[in-house]
Parts: structure tokens; C-alpha cells; sequence
């Protein structure tokens, strides 16, 4: 299936000379929703994951997927401030300032097998971010899996010694 034709590119959004990745189309349509989710599922089956952790927000929709597939546990990482217990914070450049992720620090504990799963590899710094939490909080990162990498960002690089998969790859900005 052909999951690039399910992705609206919104041009100047959300400032000039971005093309956004709109994947709301995508998930709107159930056969593709779940080819993509299928295909991340593939990935993460090989993990033996314990926690699988989400990026807020549109990795939310697969994080909790792919636990609720995996049996495993689903930790949210959300902006500063939005989580109401006890957290851990990292944070991060991305493309347009800086921003911090949290967790609730009995997320995650020693020994936990992590996927941490976003919609998307831009920069990489967001994951970067949630790769340290996880480990700080005494996890250990099996995988990272993304539905779509931005290769001409080369985000990939933040995240070396980390075994990332993406399911939809865009070479050049103008794709």
C-alpha cells in the first residue's frame, strides 16, 4: 500500500518553507491506519517490549496501539507541565525552539525493555529527549519506531546506537 499517497503535505505550516505531514488522512482510513500500524507492529513484536512509550501527541495514537497489541504497559510523554504526579524532565532543541518532554517518574522502572514510538523523525531531538528519560528513569531503549523519517534532516544521526525503524521515508523537502 502505498502509505505516502495517505499524507497531506500542508506547504508554510507551521512557518514558512516547512512542508507539514499531515497524517490525519492516513488515519482517517481505516485500511491504511492499520497497514501502517501493522507494519510498526512487525518492528515491535521482535522487541519484547515491556513499556512502550509515546510521544505526545500524535504518538499517542500508535503508543497506545502497539501496547495494547504488545500487552505491554504505555508511558506518556507530554510537554512540561501537562502531567499532574511526580516528573522527570529532558529537554530538547527542535526545529523551530526548544521544548522539554516529562514523564512520571514510576513510569518506568529498572529492567523495563522500552519502544518508544512518535509519528515522526524530523530532527531527532525529541527522541533524543525520550531516549534519556527512559534511561534515567532505569529503562533500557530496545527500539525506536516512527511512521515517517524526514531523511534530508538528518535526524537519525541524534540517535546513533539506538535501533531505529521508520515506515515512510521522505528524501528531499519537496516530497
Amino acid at each position: 500500500m502505498d502509505l505516502k499517497s495517505k499524507i497531506r503535505n500542508i506547504p508554510d505550516f507551521p512557518k514558512k518553507g516547512v512542508n507539514f505531514k499531515d497524517i490525519t488522512p492516513l488515519l482517517g482510513d481505516p485500511v491504511a491506519f492499520r497497514h501502517a500500524l501493522g507494519k510498526m507492529l512487525i518492528y515491535a513484536r521482535q522487541k519484547n517490549a515491556t513499556k512502550i512509550v509515546g510521544i505526545e501527541s500524535r504518538g499517542f495514537i500508535f503508543g497506545a496501539a502497539l501496547a495494547y497489541e504488545l500487552m505491554a504497559g504505555f508511558v506518556p510523554l507530554r510537554k512540561q507541565g501537562k502531567l499532574p504526579y511526580q516528573v522527570l524532565t529532558e529537554t530538547y532543541d527542535t526545529e523551530y525552539s526548544t521544548a522539554a518532554l516529562e514523564a512520571h517518574v514510576d513510569g518506568i522502572n529498572k529492567g523495563d525493555k522500552v519502544i518508544i514510538c512518535d509519528d515522526l523523525i524530523a530532527t531527532g531531538g525529541s527522541l533524543k529527549a525520550a531516549a534519556k528519560l527512559v534511561e534515567n528513569l532505569g529503562g533500557t531503549v530496545v527500539g525506536i519506531v516512527v511512521l515517517i523519517e524526514l531523511e534530508f534532516l538528518n535526524g537519525r544521526d541524534k540517535l546513533e546506537g539506538y535501533d531505529v525503524v521508520s515506515i515512510v521515508r521522505y528524501e528531499n523537502p519537496e516530497d
